[in-house]
């Protein structure tokens, strides 16, 4: 029997169905054999619909059977996987609990606990793992799917544990490696997962979501140079264009747009409260209808009240959530979408192998990542002068068209959470911060931020991250300082906090610190508008531009410093101003807000004008290609 996985990249495997059901004991008197045989024959060709996906017909049969014989364990617990295909949620889990009740087998619990995680109840599934492993002690991918509801319940050592318990049963498999990779990195454990993913792809060459995955954390680290990513990343895309059958032709490749807007399609994971939500937000809102049209293709079904605010701007909302990739590519073509954007890259929940199908004419890169995807279907990665500078072209194989102003638009959040005043006025003493993903602090950067604690007598680091719930995360990165001879009071370390709770915290910091090479995005952003200046490390390439970009672009420039010393000096030079940090603090929102980086209405005008001169790039190369 297959497994039933999540993995980094958020889709789920379809419910299989089982290859060794067997004739369920019968409590009340059993059917005669001539019924027996009947069941039989209908029980065969269900499961034959069902494996077609042809459920209407499976489901019809395994009501059949239910007639004749209302205690068939078998046909229960499928007509459960089938009520689940049909988001039939409580519906299913009646029915295999039922099954289970009547014939308890490993399997069934299996599948019911593939239910349960599916919609949401990751305890609940991870008993049901746990009683199929009592059951059938060897059952590979219960550990393994037993793993994966344990990561959902923030157990990463408890997940780890069950990974290499499947891994310890069957030595190539490969999904259990990718996925013991991404709860690593949620244990800042980079170098073991980085390990596990390349594992993973030499197990299966032609999995692509553990290339995936080590290509996004590839860039966590400042010895991958450019060229070794590219390298890469042109092998991930190469492993899904091999898969791939891209279409030459389109219901939309024809003329200009002059007599209709540009039908634009957004595939995202993360069209809710996430950065890519944050940056198109406000832009949404101000897209001229009569130039550009945008349809969603949400690669999950998880929405909340961003996704309830941004619903309205989109004509059509699509979910490609468990529709495969020839499936999904076949849709956007008959959508008529003349331009595709790609919003995740190699983040969590992308659908990359879907671009290698060329489902729409022009293909796009943009906001969700920030460097190369490897896939050469996919024709232009949208940035901007900072973030894509002429002289760093060559990293990538997308096209690079670069916007005025910046890449982003940030929506500034709805709440009201005051700044407040600065500090280190009432503290006398200077408190730098840092919140985002601990995993972008590497050993160099906390070298950096060591020196910069010793050079400021008093001086204490915020530190906030959701990574730091885990006691092991949080005591390995104090011990990382102390190391280096900064002692655990000159630290505040903190965990995740709801988002008004988070901004609020920004109150209690007196200036920022980006790490690198990976910089603040969306924290970046976030800071300004809380009136806490951000200091940044120049860098060599779009992900290390990020932060650059931000700086630039809300008039921040001085904040930007060439090199480890550099950044040092200037932030003992910051700290050093108290005026200048207070004055600051009372100014720096509303100067985000007059700045581009808040302009969705000329930002929206940008994106319009890029997308139809992308268009008209398309035009004139198929009209030199006819000449």
């Amino acid at each position: 029997m297959t497994d039933f996985n999540q993995n980094h990249n958020g889709s789920w495997q379809r419910i299989p169905v089982p290859a060794n059901f067997g004739a369920a004991p019968q409590p009340q008197a059993a059917p005669d054999s001539a019924a027996q045989e009947r069941i039989a024959s209908m029980l065969q060709a269900a499961v034959a619909h069902h494996e077609g996906e042809r459920f209407d017909e499976a489901e019809t049969l395994y009501r059949e059977i239910l007639a004749l014989d209302p205690n068939h364990a078998d046909a229960m617990h499928l007509l459960g996987l089938i009520a689940h295909e049909f988001g039939q949620y409580q519906t299913a889990s009646d029915l295999i609990m039922a099954a289970i009740t009547r014939n308890p087998q490993a399997f069934y619990f299996y599948n019911l606990g593939n239910v349960m995680q599916a919609n949401n109840r990751p305890a609940a599934a991870a008993e049901c793992f746990r009683q199929a492993i009592a059951l059938q002690p060897e059952y590979i991918d219960a550990h393994n799917n037993l793993g994966n509801a344990l990561r959902a319940l923030k157990d990463h050592h408890g997940a780890v544990q069950s990974f290499c318990q499947a891994i310890n049963l069957k030595p190539d498999h490969a999904r259990a490696y990718n996925n013991l990779a991404n709860t690593l990195m949620e244990l800042d454990e980079l170098d073991g997962a980085i390990e596990a993913w390349q594992t993973a792809s030499a197990l299966r060459p032609d999995f692509a979501e553990p290339r995936s995955n080590l290509l996004f954390a590839l860039n966590y680290r400042s010895q991958t140079t450019p060229q070794a990513y590219l390298e890469e990343a042109l092998r991930f895309g190469e492993a899904v264009e091999a898969r791939a059958k891209p279409f030459a032709t389109w219901l939309v490749d024809a003329g200009s747009r002059a007599d209709r807007p540009l039908r634009v399609g957004i595939v995202s994971g993360d069209l809710k409260e996430h950065p890519v939500g944050y940056f198109i937000e406000s832009v949404l809102a101000k897209l001229d209808a009569s130039r550009v049209q945008v349809v969603a293709y949400p690669t999950r079904d998880v929405e909340d009240e961003l996704t309830a605010r941004i619903k309205p701007a989109f004509s059509a909302w699509t979910s490609l959530a468990g529709v495969s990739d020839e499936a999904a590519a076949q849709r956007i073509r008959s959508d008529g979408i003349d331009i595709l954007i790609d919003a995740s890259g190699h983040s969590t929940h992308n659908r990359l192998p879907l671009f290698a199908w060329k489902p729409a004419p022009v293909q796009v890169s943009w906001p969700g990542y920030f460097a190369s995807t490897g896939v050469r279907a996919i024709d232009y990665i949208l940035g901007d002068a900072h973030v894509l500078p002429e002289a760093e072209a060559a990293h990538f194989v997308e096209k690079p068209w670069r916007l005025p102003d910046s890449y982003l638009c940030f929506t500034p959040p709805a709440g009201s959470v005051d700044t407040g005043t600065l500090p280190m006025l009432t503290n006398d003493h200077v408190t730098f911060g840092y919140f985002g993903n601990v995993t972008k602090v590497t050993d160099h950067v906390i070298g950096v931020w060591s020196t910069l604690l010793q050079n400021v007598p008093g001086s204490q680091l915020f530190l906030k991250s959701g990574q730091f719930d885990d006691a092991h995360v949080r005591d390995s990165f104090v011990s990382r300082f102390a190391a280096r001879g900064v002692a655990a009071s000159r630290l505040i370390v903190e965990g995740r906090s709801a988002r008004n709770q988070y901004l609020a915290a920004y109150r209690r910091v007196d200036m920022m610190l980006s790490p690198f090479p990976y910089g603040g995005g969306t924290t970046t952003a976030e800071a300004y508008w809380m009136g806490v200046p951000v200091l940044v490390r120049q860098g060599d390439r779009f992900v290390t531009h990020i932060a650059e970009t931000m700086a630039h672009t809300a008039g921040l420039a001085n904040w930007i410093a060439q090199d480890d010393a550099a950044y040092v000096e200037k932030a003992m030079a910051f700290a050093a101003d108290r005026e200048y940090l207070s004055a600051l603090r009372g100014s720096l929102r509303a100067q985000l807000l007059a700045s581009p980086l808040c302009d969705a209405g000329r930002f929206a005008r940008n994106l319009e004008a890029a997308l139809h001169g992308m268009w008209e790039q398309r035009v004139k190369q198929r009209a030199e290609a006819a000449q």
